[in-house]
């Protein structure tokens, strides 16, 4: 544990403003798309005591918000202290959570400790989000707790949504259903074969599904603007086809774009043993800079090198792929960096785009994700992917493989579901 904490405020054109920090691994839902594996909790987590002083470090380092995450949040038993200290030092508190356990009793806790806003995670209509979270009656559970929140007094209810192949055709009835349970907003997002969703490489999206998927969002969102509910893209949804400032907008009159990935210059990650990276979705073995609980915090951010600071200098020179002849590729740097590398086995090269895959389109191709190599079973891991171009019209009995592809996917290690 670190014996002496510096508390001068950083001086850094770079901050981390938008803080989450994942509490506890330990989780009371065994999700199927867990990119954290979530269940049980890690080996030395923080201790209540320890996060509380760590509160400390986030304000001198300019931490405007922090979201609290778990496995879920509240079932650290220095919850409720740690969310009374972020308000203390004036740092705005919130949580992402699937909800299972929060009822009338827990929703007023949490509004009494100055919890200001919730965003649960909805995984479909209620069949497909029960399947998705293998866990019955959980749909039912998430817009019951909607209601416990809202009656104790927090007043920003929002959902939040990963899309892949099992639920992007529930888009419009789901925001109906959360626009009538209250949500003030919803984020949207792409399931990336992260953790446990890495073993279900079934699940996610190929990358021409983005053709559906990008336009309905944008319609949905102008006609939420007028419905009170902004709807808002994940990092890892876009990026510059023609709905672009529609789907970056925050409201009708405000245009706005992607502008780069923000891991490790206005967003951090913490996990829950104290390690910090540069965004709470990166890969642990590739992107943690240090730990917090043995090293000032204020060391970590400012390191001129490291894991941490891969995005504050990246230059084109750094992309491949397609990525690397785009026309938007000097303002887009390849995206989402942990989607990129969940796919390809690094960033720069990102096939979740919607304007490379309209690209594609206008050739009469298509891009196709094909599992390689699986993940080994850890938090925040990856397998790897290959593309493939095919004709836009090809079908899955279209599709030959070569020979080294299969062999590599039939050596995946025993119980991978691929």
């Amino acid at each position: 544990m670190v014996t002496e904490r510096r508390l001068d405020v950083v001086r850094s054109e770079f901050r981390p403003v938008y803080v989450v920090w994942e509490l506890t691994l330990r989780c009371d839902q065994p999700c199927t798309h867990c990119g954290s594996r979530a269940g049980d909790a890690r080996v030395d987590e923080w201790t209540a005591d320890e996060a509380v002083a760590f509160v400390s470090e986030l304000a001198a380092m300019g931490a405007r918000e922090v979201a609290l995450i778990g496995g879920e949040a509240y079932l650290h038993p220095g919850f409720l202290r740690i969310v009374r200290a972020l308000r203390d030092h004036d740092i705005r508190a919130v949580m992402t959570t699937g909800a299972r356990s929060i009822d009338a009793t827990l929703a007023t806790q949490m509004a009494d400790a100055g919890l200001q806003g919730v965003s649960i995670s909805v995984d479909g209509l209620e069949a497909t989000h029960d399947l998705m979270r293998a866990s019955r009656g959980s749909f039912a559970q998430a817009i019951s707790a909607m209601g416990h929140l809202r009656r104790a007094g927090i007043a920003q209810i929002s959902a939040n949504t990963n899309f892949n192949r099992l639920n992007y055709r529930e888009l419009e009835p789901l925001y109906d259903i959360l626009r009538e349970a209250g949500i003030t907003s919803w984020q949207v997002q792409v399931t990336t074969p992260l953790g446990r969703a890495a073993d279900r490489a079934a699940m996610i999206l190929q990358p021409w599904d983005l053709l559906d998927l990008v336009p309905r969002i944008a319609a949905l969102k102008e006609r939420a603007f007028d419905e009170g509910v902004l709807i808002q893209p994940g990092n890892n949804l876009g990026y510059f086809g023609p709905e672009e400032f529609v789907l970056r907008s925050i409201s009708p009159e405000h245009q706005d774009r992607w502008r780069g990935c923000p891991a490790g210059r206005f967003v951090m990650g913490v996990e829950s043993d104290g390690a910090i990276k540069g965004c709470p979705s990166l890969q642990t073995k590739h992107y943690v800079q240090g730990n917090a609980r043995r090293t000032p915090l204020s060391d970590l951010w400012n390191a001129p090198s490291g894991p941490i600071t891969f995005t504050r200098a990246r230059t084109v020179d750094e992309l491949w792929g397609f990525c690397a002849t785009c026309p938007f590729a000097r303002e887009c740097l390849g995206g989402c960096s942990f989607t990129a590398h969940a796919l390809m086995g690094r960033p720069g090269n990102n096939p979740y785009c919607h304007y490379r895959a309209r690209a594609m389109a206008a050739k009469g191709l298509r891009e196709r994700l094909v599992p390689v190599e699986p993940a080994p079973g850890e938090p925040f891991d990856n397998g790897r992917f290959e593309l493939i171009e095919e004709p836009m019209d090809a079908t899955d009995a279209d599709l030959a493989l070569p020979k080294e592809k299969l062999v590599k996917i039939r050596r995946a290690k025993p119980g991978t579901v691929l």
